[in-house]
């Protein structure tokens, strides 16, 4: 006869549901950046004008320097949502029973693959590896395992670590010397003024700043050692405000999680959005269109990711994030969300695709159906949308057989 040991398993918290509208929204931003902003750009810039076009070219494209569209706010939030999937994540690997040591090592390991993802989708197409770290994969490593360090130490170690990141990164680019009148512009890339700043907003000119003097050593450290400046004016240091952007999402995260009802936890967003929307106002107030006049503390840059766009941008993606989490989570409007769920569940897996294979489907939808309907006049929308519906079936395929593509 066995003898069952009397002794009660070690307690192990319960795995942590999956949130319905944390999947949608990762989802709808995924779906969103697989069209390529369904090339509206191109479609407005060579066939079509007008008011409306002028609009939807603007919002489906990045402006040149300053302000915000709505398609510079697509990785902002993908990037603030995987903090918001941080507190989820860890609480799943503490279900499993792992120690905070092997949570801390499983994020270090995660990062690196991150990065090195980065790395290889930059390098899609080019003769040797590019070394470059600006792709969104690479920012999110760079920045991963600060935020499961930071994962449950309270509010106030957050917020003052929050606070930290933004105001000393902030110190880097204000002590930098701004760009001399014998700065020769064009040489950096700069093709025109709106790419410049005056007075003390011009510590963040284009390719004249910190994160150009970093790159100009770092990225020339590795193989072909001829970097000068990014076309787009991006930086690798980028990883440090939007680590703060997707701190701002561990908060989040952690608030969906907690004990509140649902209606404060949804004021909260609210409140938080507003609050950060705020805090970007005061550093650049200019950002409003009937304020001409003024002085520019930070301008909100997206490109190089200014402390004010870190805070502007984590404003919109609260408040995105609160209209997902009230129609799918309160208010219980559940049955259009299948489509963006099954992308959202395997994200990486849609963003691989989308960087690797894009061109490779595209083509082969040509040469099996024709491009006659790819050469009309709306031809670049119907190719987005060719390509984005190929990778959904790939998406498709892999969550009716429960295939997640996880890092």
């Amino acid at each position: 006869m066995d003898v069952k040991d009397p002794t009660p398993p070690p307690y192990a918290p319960p795995k942590p549901e999956r949130r319905l509208s944390l999947d949608t929204y990762r989802g709808f931003l995924m779906l969103v950046l697989a069209t390529s902003a369904f090339q509206v750009h191109k479609l407005a810039a060579n066939v079509k004008s007008g008011p409306v076009w002028n609009f939807l070219s603007y919002q489906f494209s990045h402006p040149e320097w300053r302000s915000c569209s709505f398609w510079d706010l697509v990785q902002p939030s993908f990037m603030f949502m995987v903090g918001v999937a941080v507190p989820y994540s860890v609480a799943a690997r503490r279900a499993k029973g792992d120690s905070q040591q092997r949570i801390v090592l499983h994020a270090l390991w995660r990062s690196l693959i991150l990065i090195l993802l980065g790395v290889f989708c930059s390098s899609n197409g080019a003769k040797q590896t590019d070394w470059t770290f600006v792709n969104v994969l690479s920012q999110i490593g760079l920045g991963y395992t600060f935020l499961v360090l930071l994962e449950g130490r309270g509010l106030k170690v957050q917020l003052a670590s929050l606070a930290g990141i933004l105001l000393g990164y902030w110190l880097c680019f204000a002590l930098v010397p701004v760009a001399g009148p014998e700065t020769n512009w064009s040489a950096i890339g700069v093709k025109s003024d709106a790419y410049r700043f005056s007075g003390f907003a011009a510590h963040w000119s284009m390719n004249a700043n910190f994160g150009q003097a970093f790159d100009l050593w770092f990225l020339n450290l590795f193989p072909p050692h001829n970097f000068k400046y990014n076309a787009g004016g991006y930086s690798t240091l980028n990883f440090i405000p939007s680590t703060a952007t997707m701190l701002i999402g561990v908060m989040a995260g952690e608030l969906l999680r907690g004990p509140r009802r649902p209606m404060d936890k949804l004021k909260l967003l609210l409140a938080s959005g507003a609050a950060c929307f705020a805090a970007s106002i005061l550093c650049d107030p200019q950002i409003l269109p009937f304020i001409r006049d003024s002085y520019i503390l930070c301008p909100i840059v997206k490109k190089i990711w200014t402390p004010s766009w870190a805070l502007f941008c984590s404003g919109w993606t609260l408040w995105i994030l609160s209209g997902f989490y009230y129609l799918v989570d309160i208010a219980g409007y559940k049955r259009w969300t299948f489509p963006f769920v099954v992308v959202g569940m395997n994200c990486t897996a849609m963003y691989l695709m989308w960087q690797m294979f894009k061109g490779w489907v595209s083509q082969s939808i040509r040469t099996h159906f024709g491009s006659a309907l790819f050469e009309t006049a709306y031809g670049p929308i119907w190719a987005s949308l060719a390509w984005t519906f190929v990778l959904w079936l790939i998406c498709c395929w892999m969550y009716k057989r429960k295939i997640f593509l996880k890092v």
